[in-house]
């Protein structure tokens, strides 16, 4: 698989895998054990680069008043 560098030195797949369906946005989440046998094939594929992000899956900071 091809790579790339992000800032300075860090060395990624040129393909990534973006995560955020497996918890979150495209309805209920996924399941548990299917997902993690996706992210083994990935990487068994030479995938580096998952686009995740703390927030997915959880409920959005309430508003003050």
């Amino acid at each position: 698989m091809r790579t790339r560098i992000l800032g300075k030195d860090l060395e990624v797949s040129a393909i990534g895998l973006g995560c955020m369906g497996m918890s979150h946005a495209y309805g209920p989440a996924a399941d548990r054990k299917e997902m993690t046998e996706l992210l083994s094939k990935a990487v068994d594929k030479g995938y580096t680069f998952f686009d995740t992000a703390e927030v997915y899956g959880t409920p959005p900071p309430r508003k003050s008043s």
